[in-house]
């Protein structure tokens, strides 16, 4: 049994630090703030930045699934 908790804690972890990744990496819906700043974008950049925000948005929330269901499975079964 502890080969089993110590795999499921470290997939935990790697699966905690990426979803934080993920996180961080996505804009705010507030983009106004740019202007105030100075920051100034182009139609272009803003098409690529859109695609990436969507790709982010859509992988997001299976993974935070994936590590919620790894979750109750570590307590349920593990402990």
């Amino acid at each position: 049994m502890e080969t089993l908790e110590l795999v499921v804690g470290i997939i935990i972890l790697v699966m905690s630090v990426l979803i934080t990744i993920l996180v961080l990496l996505q804009t705010g819906k507030e983009k106004k703030l740019g202007t105030i700043t100075g920051g100034a974008d182009t139609f272009f950049s803003k098409q690529r930045t859109g695609t990436k925000d969507r790709l982010l948005a859509r992988i997001t929330p299976p993974i935070a699934i994936i590590f919620t269901l790894l979750v109750v499975f570590a307590y349920l079964v593990v402990a």
